[in-house]
């Protein structure tokens, strides 16, 4: 679960992090206000959006007067904001983050992940703040330092010391004492709130030798959530595919992707393995729908009514091995779905596991018009004929 910039650094706050001094504005009208609240300009106006690259798309503008800052939030607000994470229609600005404007001396890059190749969360230094970590990874990896925190043994202050110590040029005494103080309080962020990624980018170094983090993204475990209730409401609807959403209601794994052809699969090595088909035979995937093993009749009704609210899906694939989800269960659910929807592109379905014959007998006595793959290679062919 993503967080909003304003919501990180709140988190980053009462843990100890100092952030600039800013307001959070939903109307045009607010920005007045917070010009007399908020220190003298310049100030900073942010596009609070789930989305990187924002200042690219014009999402972050700086003011030097009250009657700027008031047309820079007009330019950005319920507007929306194309980047290039959000694909080519963007996302509606819903929220502007106006902050005061910060005096830089140095940038750093600083994260917090889970490092899959040795289990263990690794934190991240680079004096490279204010770009892109994977570009800096790619071109300069010698910029990028890393330290590795045993979890039975937790932070230790000598991780944050060889981080610093490879910065060139060394920070002054104080500020060393500050950026450890940050990574420690970073690591206490990342385990109590049970974080995929925390992320300071750019933590920079002022004038006067403060340490500030002038940006932040903090993504939450989704897995995690059972208990972290209190972050759920913190969760941004808006920021969500309607379909995703609407999945998410009925428990269905779905992810919406750009292509034409639409899949419902159950489980999640089969969805990934039906995925590759679709792409081997020259179309694109629409969607990941894993129904999961023990779907009923109502989840597979609702799933199936998802992919068809999708308008670029110009053909189906059903791929089902039944085991705990029986084919005959799957085939009612296409029926029910097909009554409530009018299915106007082709349908293309491989059944096979526990009870297959009822499950084709039903779909073969229906009024619904389909193609039958007896396996993945057919349906691969029949894959690659609508799609052409």
């Amino acid at each position: 679960m993503k967080l909003h910039e304003f919501q990180a650094k709140n988190i980053l706050k009462k843990s100890g992090i100092p952030i600039p001094n800013g307001q959070l504005v939903t109307a045009s009208d607010q920005a007045a206000d917070a010009a007399q609240d908020i220190n003298a300009p310049p100030w900073m106006i942010k596009a609070q959006i789930h989305a990187g690259g924002r200042g690219k798309g014009g999402g972050v503008k700086m003011a030097h007067s009250p009657e700027e800052m008031v047309a820079s939030v007009k330019a950005i607000l319920h507007k929306p904001l194309v980047t290039r994470q959000t694909g080519r229609d963007g996302v509606i600005v819903n929220q502007v983050l106006i902050e005061e404007g910060i005096e830089i001396d140095q940038e750093l890059y600083l994260s917090m992940v889970v490092d899959r190749s040795t289990a263990m969360p690794a934190i991240i230094l680079s004096q490279a703040g204010g770009m892109e970590i994977e570009e800096v990874a790619a071109k300069t990896p010698e910029l990028v330092l890393k330290e590795y925190i045993e979890p039975s043994v937790g932070w230790m202050p000598h991780k944050a010391r060889n981080l610093i110590y490879g910065l060139d040029p060394l920070p002054s005494p104080e500020t060393i004492k500050d950026l450890a103080s940050v990574m420690a309080n970073v690591y206490k962020i990342f385990m109590t709130f049970d974080c995929s990624l925390v992320e300071i980018n750019p933590l920079v170094i002022t004038k006067e030798m403060k340490v500030i983090a002038v940006d932040a993204k903090i993504t939450i475990d989704e897995n995690a959530l059972f208990r972290q209730k209190d972050l759920l409401e913190l969760d941004d609807p808006r920021e969500k595919d309607p379909l995703e959403l609407m999945a998410q209601e009925y428990q269905l794994n779905y992810i919406r992707l750009g292509g034409n052809i639409g899949a419902m699969v159950n489980g999640a090595g089969l969805a990934m393995a039906t995925m590759d088909v679709i792409k081997l035979a020259g179309a694109e995937p629409a969607n990941f729908l894993d129904v999961g093993g023990g779907a009923s009749e109502e989840m597979i009704t609702r799933g199936f009514e998802i992919i068809l609210k999708d308008k670029r899906v110009k053909a189906i694939l059903i791929n089902i091995f039944g085991g705990i989800l029986r084919c005959d269960v799957l085939a009612r659910g296409v029926l029910a779905a097909a009554k409530e929807i009018s299915i106007q592109v082709p349908l293309i379905v491989r059944l096979e596991g526990t009870n297959v014959e009822e499950g084709r007998e039903i779909l073969n006595n229906s009024e619904l018009e389909f193609l039958v793959a007896r396996d993945l290679a057919e349906a691969a062919e029949l894959v690659s004929k609508q799609a052409l």
